[in-house]
C-alpha cells in the first residue's frame, strides 16, 4: 500500500524532516498542528525574557487557525473535518484551552456534537515558544 504525503513548505518540515499529513489506505494522520500562515505564527502569545508564555489569551485565535491549516491539508485529500475520528490537543494551559475549546470546535465541526474522539493533554513547551496549542488528528475517508 503507498503513502501519499502533504506539506505546507515551511521551513520547519525540511528542518525537523516531516510530513504535515500522510494518507496510508483509508486513513490520514495529520502532525500536530498550529496556527500559522506560511512561516508565521498567526496570534503568537507574548513571551517574557526567558521565553515563558505570559498571557493565555491568544488561545482562541490559535486554536481556530489550527482547525482552518487542518481543513486545508484534509481537502487536498478530498476530506473534510467531518472526517476526522480522533484529535488530541496538547495545550500549554488546560484552563485557558477549555475555556474557549467548546464554542471554537462546534464551529470548526459544524455540529454542536463533534463526532470525534478527543483527548486534551498538557505539556510545558510546545515548538515555538509563542505556540499556546498544537493538534494531531487521524481521519478517515
Amino acid at each position: 500500500m503507498s503513502k501519499a504525503a502533504e506539506y505546507f513548505g515551511v521551513p520547519w518540515e525540511s528542518n525537523f524532516g516531516y510530513a504535515q499529513a500522510v494518507r496510508h489506505g483509508d486513513t490520514i494522520y495529520l502532525s500536530g498542528q498550529l496556527s500559522h500562515d506560511g512561516d508565521q505564527l498567526i496570534a503568537p502569545a507574548p513571551v517574557n525574557s526567558d521565553g515563558t508564555v505570559t498571557d493565555f489569551s491568544a488561545m482562541e485565535a490559535q486554536m481556530r487557525r489550527t482547525y482552518e491549516n487542518t481543513a486545508d491539508l484534509l481537502k487536498r485529500y478530498g476530506a473534510t473535518l467531518d472526517n476526522v475520528v480522533e484529535e488530541v490537543l496538547y495545550v500549554l494551559d488546560v484552563d485557558a484551552a477549555f475555556a474557549v475549546a467548546g464554542p471554537v470546535r462546534k464551529a470548526a465541526y459544524g455540529r454542536e456534537d463533534p463526532q470525534v474522539a478527543s483527548t486534551m493533554l498538557a505539556t510545558p513547551r510546545l515548538a515555538f515558544p509563542e505556540q499556546l496549542i498544537e493538534i494531531k488528528f487521524i481521519a478517515r475517508v
